[in-house]
């Protein structure tokens, strides 16, 4: 795994005489493995001279994965110059935190508005995914890439990539959470750190926000950035083998980081802990290694890439006149969700079961209670550990951890906090819940599939009638309002013939077609608010309200799996083996016009037509009777 530091500095970019060694540009870090997978990690203004480099490199890779730390501009401002972005040759995925409010493209696409920029987001000319995460794992052929929350005023991840026998740790833009360390004290182990620690254990390359000396970070306690003293002690802590001091304070030149390397390096004498300043142009080899990292560190969830906004409903039982319920309602309102206060023990438990939270705050004592005990009977009352549920403490109150896992409580969350600070706390515990929308895996030979689909010459053709047939036919037969003939494109679903719909496409992640492309009997989803696959898909939360799906797979002429005909409903319904049956057979006859040699705009010749409308008909009678 060979890395490339293309942008190291912080806040803002500072080239000039002084930072001619370190470098004066923002965050930008490349990474590719032996198997020719290319990694960006953020988008600051070292991305323009890293997209330079790559287009004018022969056989260069094209395609690239560009992960996103959070959207504060030092780490999204070169996004706009990335020469690869407006290269039709080229094709990139881009990741970035999931938020309660706009997605990761919506977020991007901002800063190039017109009034910020002359050239919009449409313009880029490559083939550009978006995907938005949350705290889990994505893997990219071989290449593991797993995710944690930093703490930032802003939603912020991390990123361990394993690979080529090697770990490295991307994690800038993190401020310790506890706030001895002004004070000039080793960090505590909190929850949160522990947490921490678990995400860097064991990497071989820790690159680690150290924006401040210990001086410096006691005045800017809740900036979201670290000082040297805790990322040396972070990375002993984690038996990590080399740190790379990151994110450089624009305010600091080349000798300043000198300074900071050296009192580093004392920190860390006598232990196996080499440390360096990462600088623009250093190219760092990983080679395997023999130790066993974080192997065994909780994973939360596998490849969430979960798109859209989601709702955030907060349930608190705390004094409503105190300063710390004041902050948190205060942040909830920021992000638009809904405040549920809890007037006493019965209401908590009755509101916590029939409102669905995303999270529940309780203060150190409440109704009279130790909170402990009240989350207690709430886990007893909800027979599941689910719901988030968040204990408010007094900042220098002695926690116990251990009795907090007993009675389940999730965090903990220290009193005094600023409302940023709330807010991103608030989202993260959110988020932590089970998310119900699992897009689609890929098919085996997609590559096969698609050159198939391309084959059969009919997307983004007109409508016709000989498909248009069929969704009127499907509609009236099962009695739905929606019916389609869908082709599931690489990135995208498009309806050949719809009935009961106006749109033509929809992204192929939020598909339910993408699913049943992966098997060949008829998918059928009765409920699908009651199907943590598709709960909380945008198709289901939004409009068009989406209930009922049944699809069945339509082959092309080589068995590929290309699309399908579909039913939609807005309520809830189930079809028994008779109506599968029948819809299977429609498809069959859908299938029929997909491999048949006519192209999309060549008429059928006229001695077929008859044969074929008398053929449907005592089917069509005989599907009415059935049903």
């Amino acid at each position: 795994m060979r890395i490339r530091f293309w942008g190291t500095r912080g806040s803002i970019p500072k080239p000039g005489p002084g930072t001619v060694r370190y470098g004066g540009n923002t965050s930008c870090v490349e990474v590719r493995t032996r198997s020719g997978v290319l990694l960006l990690f953020d988008c600051g203004t070292g991305a323009h001279g890293f997209g330079q480099a790559l287009r004018a490199e022969p056989n260069g890779p094209r395609r690239g994965h560009v992960f996103i730390s959070h959207t504060h501009w030092d780490h999204i401002q070169g996004l706009p110059f990335l020469a690869p972005l407006f290269d039709a040759d080229f094709e990139w995925d881009i990741y970035g935190p999931r938020g309660l409010g706009p997605s990761i493209r919506e977020t991007l696409a901002g800063q190039m508005q017109y009034t910020y920029f002359p050239v919009s987001i449409e313009q880029f000319a490559a083939r550009v995914r978006y995907h938005d995460l949350i705290e889990g794992q994505v893997e990219i052929d071989d290449v593991r890439i797993r995710t944690h929350y930093m703490n930032h005023p802003a939603l912020t991840l991390g990123y361990r990539v394993e690979a080529d026998g090697a770990s490295l740790v991307y994690a800038t833009d993190h401020e310790p959470h506890a706030p001895e360390l002004a004070a000039g004290e080793r960090a505590p182990q909190s929850v949160d750190e522990c947490r921490h620690a678990d995400f860097i254990a064991g990497a071989d390359l820790l690159i680690h926000d150290a924006q401040f000396t210990l001086g410096e970070y006691r005045q800017h306690l809740g900036w979201g950035h670290s000082p040297i003293e805790f990322a040396v002690d972070t990375a002993i802590a984690g038996r990590v083998r080399r740190l790379a001091l990151y994110h450089h304070d624009p305010m600091r030149d080349d000798a300043g980081v000198d300074r900071l390397v050296e009192a580093a390096r004392r920190r860390a004498a006598g232990h196996a802990l080499e440390v360096f300043a990462a600088a623009e142009g250093l190219v760092i080899e990983l080679e395997p290694s023999s130790r066993d990292g974080c192997a065994d560190a909780p994973v939360r969830d596998e490849a969430k890439t979960v798109p859209g906004a989601m709702a955030q409903i907060v349930l608190m039982a705390a004094d409503a006149h105190g300063e710390p319920a004041r902050v948190l309602t205060a942040a909830v309102q920021a992000d638009r969700g809904r405040l549920l206060v809890a007037g006493d023990a019965e209401a908590l438990l009755r509101d916590a079961v029939e409102q669905r939270p995303s999270v529940v705050l309780l203060e150190r004592r409440v109704f009279g209670r130790d909170a402990l005990a009240v989350c207690s009977a709430l886990r007893d009352r909800l027979g599941s550990d689910d719901l988030p549920v968040v204990v408010v403490v007094p900042q220098r109150e002695d926690i116990d951890v251990a009795a907090g896992e007993r009675a389940g409580v999730t965090d903990w969350l220290a009193w005094p906090f600023k409302e940023s600070y709330a807010r991103t706390r608030l989202q993260r515990w959110a988020l932590h819940q089970a998310c119900c929308w699992s897009p689609a895996p890929l098919p085996e030979h997609e590559d096969r599939r698609l050159s198939a689909l391309r084959g059969l010459r009919l997307l983004d053709t007109q409508a016709e009638e000989r498909f248009d047939r069929y969704t009127r036919l499907a509609a009236g037969l099962f009695d739905v309002p929606i019916a389609l003939v869908s082709l599931v494109d690489r990135d995208r679903q498009w309806f050949k013939a719809r009935h009961g719909i106006d749109i033509a496409e929809t992204p192929r992640e939020q598909a339910f077609c993408a699913h049943a492309i992966l098997q060949h009997e008829v998918l059928q989803i009765p409920d699908a608010l009651q199907d943590e696959r598709f709960a909380d898909n945008p198709l289901v939360a939004g409009s068009p309200r989406l209930r009922f799906y049944a699809g069945a797979p339509l082959a092309a002429a080589d068995g590929s799996l290309v699309g399908t005909l579909c039913l939609i409903d807005r309520r809830a319904r189930h079809l028994d083996a008779q109506q599968l049956g029948l819809l299977r057979d429609l498809a069959d006859l859908v299938e029929g016009e997909l491999v048949s040699d006519r192209g999309p705009d060549r008429p059928r010749a006229d001695a077929s037509a008859p044969e074929r409308s008398a053929g449907m008909r005592p089917s069509s009678g005989a599907a009415r009777r059935r049903l």
